[in-house]
């Protein structure tokens, strides 16, 4: 197998490491992209990993993902999860599967952060487990779609 996936992350991700290292971690996005190829690369699959703070940049990653025929999107709108109905409508466009991540948990958040935009449409969701969230979703996807080639 050697699927391709898209790992896309929204607004503000750029500054892990050092933004609110309370919430998020003091790990980088960096870092995370290459904890992602590598774990990737155990699994049989190739990742394309971007990063935007703007929502129509996210869009136009989803719409890339369709036509490279990607086998998965792993998004961690950030923000935007909660309030980008385009996004979740270019997600709707997509026919491979769908894993949110959230480094943190959102549901132990403000109020505001509890509801997903996202969610109706993700067949998985992964939050609060900081960076591992990421790797776990390559690890779901891989045997999600295993199962998908041997139906």
């Amino acid at each position: 197998m050697s699927e391709l996936v898209h790992i896309l992350n929204g607004p503000n991700l750029n500054l892990l490491g050092r933004r609110e290292p309370d919430t998020y971690g003091r790990t980088t996005l960096a870092d995370i992209e290459r904890r992602c190829h590598a774990a990737a690369a155990r699994l049989g699959l190739r990742v394309d990993f971007r990063q935007r703070n703007e929502e129509g940049a996210l869009v136009a990653d989803i719409h890339d993902a369709i036509e490279a025929g990607s086998g998965g999107i792993i998004i961690n709108a950030a923000a935007y999860t909660h309030t980008s109905i385009a996004i979740h409508d270019a997600l709707r466009a997509f026919d491979g599967l769908i894993i949110e991540v959230h480094l943190s948990n959102i549901h132990a958040r403000e109020s505001f952060r509890h509801r997903s935009l996202i969610a109706p449409l993700a067949d998985g969701i992964i939050a609060g487990l900081g960076a591992d969230g990421y790797e776990l979703a390559l690890q779901a996807l891989a045997w999600r779609l295993i199962e998908h080639m041997d139906a």
